[in-house]
């Protein structure tokens, strides 16, 4: 039973890892009607931002404050001068220009920084608890905690204020929210902001358990992209369910099922992603799009 609580545990944690970036995506879509496929990027250059303010001198929270604002400024900047040039014109094309912002973030990256390991200090302390049998890390923890909060927060933005609706509708229908009066590039500016903001926080939560590379986030980001199928681009409490339930499966799929073991529990996802799509393409938590022809 121990065992069990065990990888249980272990899962949620990796699991709230997968959820931070994919909630991040999420926002983005939800603003612009976009996958954005550099978001893991945007998420270590944050957090090599927030390595850099540490370097200055900035205690750890006013480094992580500092990432988070200026994460902001750097995602409006990314709508405002690359992204708004291809977002009226073929998804496909937008889908292209994202991964190639992913590579050209990364090579930043590791221009500046090299690709070097580098420790990030953790937010929270890195000590054990027991709980039914299993040795709790008060870290993985408090990350678990964080992203419930941010979930909580994201869901009262898009469903109980005035922005949270406006950035929906402007992801909708951009003409029809302009006829209305909406500023629609200052929302779409606002919503890319925000999504390069809560990369920030992913970043700073998930580089010192991974240590801050500039490829830290390749592995999360396919595992991030899972959760936002099985959990619905449109449900922030959605992809956060999924990407508990894929890191707290391939834990137990690779313990319990022989014939998967550690080498071919990635492919527990995956197989989840399969059986979602044909069942209930639009995620599990996710609601159909009704369109008119």
């Amino acid at each position: 039973m121990g065992t069990f609580i065990q990888l249980l545990i272990d899962g949620l944690s990796t699991g709230s890892i997968y959820a931070a970036l994919a909630l991040a995506i999420v926002l983005v879509h939800q603003a612009t009607g976009m996958v954005n496929f550099a978001q893991g990027a945007m998420a270590v250059l944050s957090g090599y931002i927030a390595y850099s303010l540490l370097g200055l001198g900035l205690p750890l929270i006013g480094a992580i404050i500092g990432a988070v604002v200026i994460s902001f400024f750097v995602g409006a900047l990314i709508e405002r001068l690359l992204i708004r040039r291809f977002e009226r014109g073929d998804e496909d094309t937008a889908v292209v220009v994202t991964i190639g912002l992913l590579t050209l973030i990364t090579g930043i990256c590791a221009w500046f920084w090299s690709y070097n390991n580098q420790l990030f200090p953790s937010l929270f302390p890195n000590h054990t608890i027991p709980v039914l049998g299993a040795s709790v890390s008060l870290r993985s923890l408090g990350t678990i905690i964080v992203i419930l909060v941010i979930m909580g927060l994201l869901q009262l933005l898009f469903v109980g204020t005035k922005l949270g609706l406006a950035l929906r509708a402007v992801s909708i229908n951009q003409q029809s929210a302009a006829f209305a009066g909406m500023p629609v590039g200052h929302l779409l500016m606002v919503g890319w902001g925000l999504a390069s903001a809560l990369g920030a926080v992913a970043g700073v939560l998930v580089a010192p358990q991974l240590t801050l590379t500039p490829g830290m986030m390749d592995t999360a980001l396919v595992y991030a992209l899972a959760a936002v199928i099985l959990g619905g681009l449109s449900s922030p409490i959605g992809v956060v369910a999924a990407a508990g339930i894929i890191g707290v499966l391939e834990n137990l799929a690779a313990v319990y099922v022989p014939f998967i073991g550690h080498d071919l529990k990635v492919a527990v996802p995956f197989l989840l992603i399969f059986v979602v799509l044909i069942l209930r393409p639009q995620g599990l938590f996710g609601r159909k799009a009704v369109v008119r022809v």
